[in-house]
């Protein structure tokens, strides 16, 4: 790799900022546009909600073959392929048309997913990559203060942008996107690490798509049927028996697309299990306190995507110190005290109602921020720091994909938990806002109280794993 010229690594960080703050802020304006899509472009719920999910979906199943790729063809070509793809499916995105009822829209999301895949499976191997060891911390909370940046300003910019028309919220990231494109390709530096073996697992490749594919697309339906269960659970198990095929044909090959012997590192093993559960359960609260905001406290779309500051705010304020902190003195107990924050916020969060005070509701969110925030920096440090730089590409696509991942299984979970019995109102409490009818109130409160208290038992269940990492000493370097 050559000496790193003092800064450089500063220059690496403004680029993947970018980048992350814009997958970040797009997902949460889009929440604010959600009934204006519908209104314009002949959209009915199922499949706005596939709009949604078709970006999850795309990111999550291509995460580990792009991880692979970037360790054999460099990062930089990747990533910066990422922000072209992304740019331009934005800009697809605003040329979307009513006579298709919104399944255009569908497809341009998984173009950008596409690119949302090869920003977010390079940009924490590229931080790896330009940071010193013993500041890896440091730099990778910095770094992930963009993405809590975009649920603070994504609600606000969109409440700006679609006073102009929907396709404002896609056309904002073309400017952003050519910008990040071109600092990008002036500034990086391509990282290749030379292997003895730089082959492509191409048996791997199909199986782990084919599997994701097919398990995420499963479950998703279960939440949002469009198809016969009979049709669904086949799709399930393929997916399933897929993935099996995968893990075998990986603990074979010389140069796996996931590297699964990894896991036999048991702090690498630990925070990839915590990382899914805290995708899972991070979800379902922004689920969850949207149909809150938006049902039992008759906010409209804006206002309750503005609510969500205190969560950003948190978030946003924990991730360096608890990156600079863990690089001092260990991971193990920084990330674990923000699992044990964000099991204390969700545990307060099922007494709420329509009652409640939105400053008693600020500190529960601010808690649960501050709890994301502990955990995620430390966390990716842990995992990167347990790789071999030649596989950095690999292992923090790994850890996206199962973030990721569990964001999609939350869906599942959490709409049929929220909307028992209340099925009539989903598309009123979750798109419209604006509150729900009298009789509807207590059961819908109910529905959340107990939606929360599953993802605290999940939250429990991470606390306990995240207790078996092993601890490492402050400032201890590895090897590379």
């Amino acid at each position: 790799m050559g000496k790193r010229k003092i800064g450089y690594e500063w220059i690496v960080l403004s680029v993947t900022t970018i980048g992350a703050l814009l997958a970040s802020m797009q997902s949460s304006a889009l929440l604010i546009a959600l009934p204006e899509l519908m209104g314009n472009l002949n959209i009915d719920f199922l499949t706005i909600m596939w709009v949604i999910l078709a970006y999850m979906l795309m990111t999550t199943v291509m995460l580990p073959i792009v991880g692979r790729l970037a360790d054999i063809y460099g990062r930089k070509k990747l990533y910066l392929s990422g922000f072209a793809i992304f740019t331009i499916a934005s800009l697809l995105c605003c040329l979307s048309v009513p006579q298709f009822n919104g399944w255009d829209l569908v497809i341009y999301r998984a173009i950008q997913g596409l690119g949302g895949s090869l920003l977010l499976g390079n940009s924490t191997a590229l931080v790896a990559d330009a940071f010193d060891s013993r500041r890896l911390g440091l730099g990778l909370g910095i770094n992930q203060v963009a993405g809590a940046a975009g649920i603070i300003l994504g609600p606000v910019v969109g409440g700006v942008l679609v006073g102009y028309g929907w396709w404002a919220i896609f056309a904002f990231n073309v400017p952003i996107g050519i910008i990040g494109t071109l600092w990008g390709i002036k500034s990086l530096r391509e990282t290749v690490m030379k292997s003895a073996n730089n082959s492509f697992d191409l048996k791997g490749c199909l199986s782990v798509s084919v599997g994701l594919t097919f398990l995420l697309l499963g479950i998703t339906l279960l939440a949002f049927p469009m198809l016969d269960m009979i049709w669904v659970w086949l799709m399930i198990i393929i997916g399933a028996v897929a993935l099996i095929v995968f893990i075998y044909i990986e603990l074979k090959v010389e140069k796996p697309m996931i590297n699964l012997r990894l896991f036999k590192n048991r702090s690498y093993a630990v925070s990839n299990f915590t990382n899914f559960t805290t995708g899972l359960a991070r979800s379902a609260i922004l689920f969850a306190l949207i149909c809150f905001f938006q049902g039992p406290y008759g906010m409209d779309p804006l206002t309750a995507g503005l609510a969500l500051i205190p969560y950003g705010l948190g978030f946003m304020a924990l991730g360096p110190i608890a990156g600079r902190l863990s690089d001092n003195y260990g991971t193990k107990y920084i990330a674990l005290s923000g699992l044990i924050l964000m099991a204390l916020g969700l545990i307060c969060l099922t007494t709420i109602d329509e009652k409640t005070s939105f400053a008693l509701l600020a500190a529960y969110m601010l808690i649960i921020g501050i709890g994301s925030g502990l955990f995620s920096s430390p966390n990716s440090s842990t995992v990167m720091k347990a790789a071999p730089p030649e596989e950095r590409g690999s292992a923090a696509s790994t850890r996206m994909m199962l973030m990721n991942a569990g964001g999609m299984f939350s869906f599942t979970i959490a709409f049929p938990v929220l909307f028992n019995g209340v099925e009539d109102y989903m598309e009123q409490i979750f798109i419209e806002g604006g509150g729900v009818p009298i009789e509807i109130l207590g059961p819908i409160v109910d529905n959340i109280h107990e939606t929360f208290l599953i993802f605290f038992i999940v939250a429990l269940v991470s606390v306990i794993i995240g207790f078996f990492q092993q601890k490492e000493n402050g400032l201890e370097t590895r090897k590379r």
